[in-house]
């Protein structure tokens, strides 16, 4: 078991909440249109920051913890990158102006830091309690894997969602964007932007992610501090891949396929760990080593894939995959 002092924990918490700092002045202080050499820069650094925290865990921790970090971060990245196809169809449905986009996605990276923060506490007390609560995380993650792959060519309907349905039956919305604010006045009236509303979809988007992506770092991983790093360093650098990536996730035609075999495999991972402990000490596990291969391996192959598909075929299109059919289904020109 890893032990991770309380001074280890202030000094994580204090990194990551300076990074957020940053992200937040950088957001709101000079509000503009994010280029793609900026966004490549700030990429690289989030994820350079990431690795040498890495290494220096793994220097600490030992090979065993810090091969389950490493393997917590990319598959809590590559969750993340299906979390961009959903913004990107949150700010295009909702038209919002692009000098105003990075703060959105801010507010998204700090509110989905705090929802995940809440449920790998509420993880880890479960899994410490009861140790079906394997059992029942590898079925989660199973129903999820297979629910996205049935509906790999759809994307959620943000206008559906409930979060959102029940934003706009609560408070008078304005027609317009009115610079930064969430509230104006309109004759006299106040009322909300679409700008809170995107806020709140966003919000509603980042509880449903929270709900599949805890439940995957602990197939990696058992140490509830090794899942909130792995965790908050995948998504500080998200705003900037935002920007730098979000004209080539068209591209990433297979990347649901790969995410639901990836979430199949890991539900797979915590169920033969609960029939090893509670069952028969007979039944295999799967290591960390051969996680981080087959996650790797899968992921190597969907982008490869992906990016031939696209090549030869300049009509297709990715999707962010939905858990649940939308009320329309895509066109023909979609799929």
């Amino acid at each position: 078991m890893l032990e991770v002092t309380g001074l280890a924990w202030i000094v994580t918490i204090g990194l990551i909440v300076l990074l957020l700092a940053l992200d937040l002045i950088l957001a709101s202080v000079r509000p503009h249109r994010v280029g793609f050499r900026e966004a490549a820069a700030w990429s690289v650094f989030y994820i350079a920051v990431a690795i040498a925290f890495g290494i220096v865990f793994w220097m600490i921790a030992g090979a065993e913890f810090g091969t389950e970090y490493f393997a917590g971060y990319i598959v809590e990245k590559s969750l993340s990158v299906d979390n961009l196809f959903v913004f990107v169809i949150i700010m295009t449905t909702f038209a919002v102006p692009e000098k105003h986009q990075h703060k959105v996605l801010t507010f998204g990276i700090v509110l989905a830091l705090i929802m995940r923060a809440i449920f790998i506490a509420l993880g880890a007390t479960l899994l410490n309690l009861f140790s079906f609560m394997f059992l029942v995380f590898g079925l989660l993650l199973l129903f999820t894997a297979v629910q996205l792959f049935r509906h790999r060519d759809e994307d959620p309907d943000v206008e559906d969602n409930a979060v959102v349905k029940g934003a706009r039956r609560l408070f008078p919305v304005s027609d317009e964007y009115d610079g930064g604010k969430l509230v104006t006045r309109l004759g006299g009236k106040r009322m909300v932007t679409p700008l809170f509303i995107v806020l709140v979809a966003i919000g509603g988007i980042d509880l449903l992610f929270a709900l599949d992506s805890i439940p995957a770092v602990f197939g990696v991983t058992e140490e509830p501090y090794i899942v909130f790093v792995a965790n908050a360093f995948a998504l500080l650098g998200l705003r900037a891949l935002f920007f730098l990536v979000k004209g080539l996730l068209d591209r990433l035609v297979y990347l649901s396929v790969g995410l639901s075999l990836i979430l199949a495999f890991i539900g797979v991972k915590l169920i033969l760990h609960w029939l090893h402990v509670d069952i028969s000490n007979s039944v295999p596990e799967i290591s960390t080593p051969v996680s981080l291969g087959v996650i790797v391996v899968v992921l190597t192959v969907v982008t490869v894939a992906s990016l031939i598909k696209t090549r030869g075929d300049t009509s297709a299109r990715a999707h962010a995959g939905s858990l649940r059919a939308s009320r329309k289904a895509p066109s023909e020109q979609d799929r």
